[in-house]
C-alpha cells in the first residue's frame, strides 16, 4: 500500500518522535512506516492515529500506542528467518508490522469478531505470512512450536508456562506481567543454561484472560507481500 499522501506528514512526525525516544533500529522505523496505523483504529479515532497513545477498539481492547509498539517490537530482535508467535492479535497492528521483519506470524486472539475484521486489513495491506487461531493465546499455538519469538499484547498475573514451552532455545519472549494497577514489560531470553529475565518498562495493557476452548480455525492471507 502506497502511503497516504494525506496522513504522510503525522506518519513522518511519529516516526521522527520513536527516533527521538531512541528507536534506532532502522528495520523497526521502516516496518512502522510502511504500515497505515489510521486503518487499524476506529473511524472515529482517525485523526488521532498517529498520536503517540492507545486508542480503544471493539471487544474493550485497544490498539497499544505506538512507542510501546516500536519497543517491544525492538526488544524481540526478529530477523526475516524466524517464526513469531503473537498472542493478542487485537486490531492487527503489530501482527502486520512483525509480518515486515520475519518469516512467519501466527497470531492468537480469543474475540472472533476482532479477528475476522483483523484478518481483512490483513488483506488489504496484502500481507501472506500472517497466520490466525481464534481461542486461548496463554495456551500459544502448540502444533505450530517451538517460536523463535514470543510476544504477549495483554498482561499475564505471570507469564504463562505453555508460552515458556513453546519458546525454542535462544528465542526471545517479551510480555507485560502485573495487575491491574502495576505492570512491568519483560524481556525473557530462554538459554542453555536457563531463564534470563529483563524489565524493560512501566505498562499498561488490557488482562490476558485464560481459559476458553481452541477453535483449532486457522487462516492465511492469499496476497503476496
Amino acid at each position: 500500500m502506497n502511503l497516504s499522501a494525506e496522513n504522510l506528514p503525522d506518519r513522518i512526525r511519529l516516526l521522527m518522535k520513536l527516533r527521538t525516544s531512541g528507536i534506532s533500529d532502522t528495520r523497526v522505523l521502516s516496518a512502522m512506516e510502511s504500515i497505515p496505523r489510521e486503518i487499524f483504529v476506529p473511524d472515529s479515532f482517525r485523526d488521532k492515529a498517529y498520536d503517540d497513545t492507545a486508542l480503544p477498539i471493539d471487544s474493550g481492547q485497544t490498539i497499544s500506542q505506538p512507542s510501546v509498539v516500536a519497543w517491544m517490537t525492538w526488544a524481540l530482535q526478529v530477523t526475516d528467518r524466524m517464526r513469531v508467535l503473537e498472542v493478542g492479535t487485537g486490531s492487527g497492528y503489530q501482527a502486520a508490522i512483525l509480518a515486515k521483519l520475519c518469516r512467519m506470524v501466527y497470531t492468537v486472539e480469543r474475540h472472533k469478531d476482532l479477528l475476522k475484521v483483523a484478518e481483512e486489513r490483513f488483506k488489504q495491506l496484502k500481507l501472506s505470512n500472517i497466520m490466525t487461531l481464534a481461542g486461548d493465546g496463554s495456551k500459544g499455538w502448540k502444533v505450530a512450536a517451538p517460536f523463535d519469538r514470543i510476544i504477549v499484547t495483554a498482561a499475564a498475573h505471570s507469564v504463562p508456562a505453555a508460552l515458556l514451552d513453546q519458546l525454542a532455545e535462544g528465542g526471545i519472549m517479551v510480555i507485560p506481567v502485573g495487575s491491574d494497577t502495576e505492570q512491568l514489560l519483560l524481556r525473557i531470553e530462554k538459554t542453555p543454561n536457563g531463564i534470563e529475565q529483563q524489565h524493560l518498562m512501566s505498562v499498561r495493557f488490557v488482562p490476558l484472560i485464560e481459559g476458553g476452548k481452541m477453535t483449532h480455525t486457522r487462516h492465511n492471507t492469499t496476497s503476496a507481500a
